[in-house]
């Protein structure tokens, strides 16, 4: 895993001329999972025979908030966590291009010529075998290809990857699965422990009164996490890491119909966290949200949590490097 701090470059500057000539791997790559990791993978090995920058192209924000605006579309891996993810894996640097009207409108000659050669000045590109790009999806692989024999840079295009049930794997499943509370199965298909990242905001302090102090975390209003009590890592800035338990939901109990909070109880701290940027990872699922018949029921069932939650993680191995680099 990469120790060097990834550049996030808008488009809108030149290009560094260290990184020009570089091997770029394209994609959306919402939550960088293992269908995706393959991708980068190549570009990786690619770039290192090459003895060249490893760079990604990805597009801000995802496409159906262009097309769908009305549509709620829950995004696993934001552009900062999509970085840092990226920058684990090592890469040099993500360009994050603004996706537009005006970007979908390109042409995908243009889309070869101003953005492929002319901002990035590419020696290869890796991409998916499904690739499409330009106004109305013209550019597709064999385009790309062509264009890269016209340009003067080799093309790799990487099959579908599959699961070791022969499922593709996908953002949406993924998403269907945080939906669905089943943690431990995206975990599987993420190849890491799906985490999110946010500053800590001040609550009500109710946890304080009744013996769980929590950092609260206010999420994209489009997360559509299941709302229940989850066995969770903690992360603060300075990387010191945390055993915790938190729920994510409008806890009923004590509210009529609060705004989604993530409120998370980190075992074993005492301190203030207000204002810090700091990540949680989801281990374990342990029950669904439910409102309580008052204030000591729900102490009661706080301590079961926390129990379990002690139980779980202290069971619990990386599933990969990158699992390993983010959640231990």
């Amino acid at each position: 895993m990469s120790g060097t701090p990834i550049r996030r470059i808008s488009p809108n500057a030149l290009l560094p001329d260290d990184l020009r000539g570089g091997v770029v791997a394209i994609g959306n790559f919402d939550g960088v999972h293992r269908g995706h990791q393959a991708v980068l993978q190549r570009a990786l090995d690619e770039a290192a025979r090459r003895n060249v920058p490893a760079l990604v192209l990805t597009f801000e924000p995802h496409p159906r908030k262009l097309f769908r605006p009305d549509q709620p579309h829950f995004v696993l891996t934001p552009p900062p966590m999509k970085a840092r993810l990226l920058e684990l894996l090592g890469f040099n640097a993500v360009v994050e291009y603004p996706f537009t009207r005006e970007f979908a409108a390109l042409s995908a000659e243009a889309f070869v010529t101003d953005i492929l050669d002319g901002l990035l000045g590419v020696s290869h590109v890796v991409t998916g075998f499904d690739f499409h790009f330009g106004k109305d999806r013209r550019g597709g692989p064999a385009f790309l290809m062509e264009s890269g024999e016209r340009h003067g840079f080799g093309v790799t295009l990487v099959d579908a990857f599959r699961d070791e049930n022969a499922n593709v794997v996908s953002s949406s499943r993924i998403r269907q699965l945080l939906e669905e509370g089943e943690i431990v199965e995206a975990a599987g298909l993420l190849g890491y422990r799906y985490t999110v990242e946010a500053p800590i905001v001040g609550g009500q302090q109710l946890g304080r009164t009744l013996g769980f102090p929590t950092a609260n975390m206010a999420l994209d209003v489009d997360t559509q996490l299941r709302h229940g009590i989850y066995a969770v890592r903690f992360r603060r800035e300075d990387g010191s890491l945390y055993d915790g338990v938190a729920s994510f939901g409008r806890r009923p109990t004590v509210t009529e119909n609060g705004a989604p909070l993530l409120e998370t109880f980190v075992f074993d701290f005492t301190g203030d966290l207000y204002g810090e940027e700091c990540e949680v990872s989801f281990f374990g699922f342990l029950r669904g949200e439910e409102k309580f018949d008052g204030l000591d029921a729900l102490v009661v069932q706080m301590k079961r949590d926390e129990e379990e939650a002690r139980a779980m993680l202290s069971a619990c191995r990386p599933l990969s490097e990158l699992d390993a680099a983010i959640a231990f």
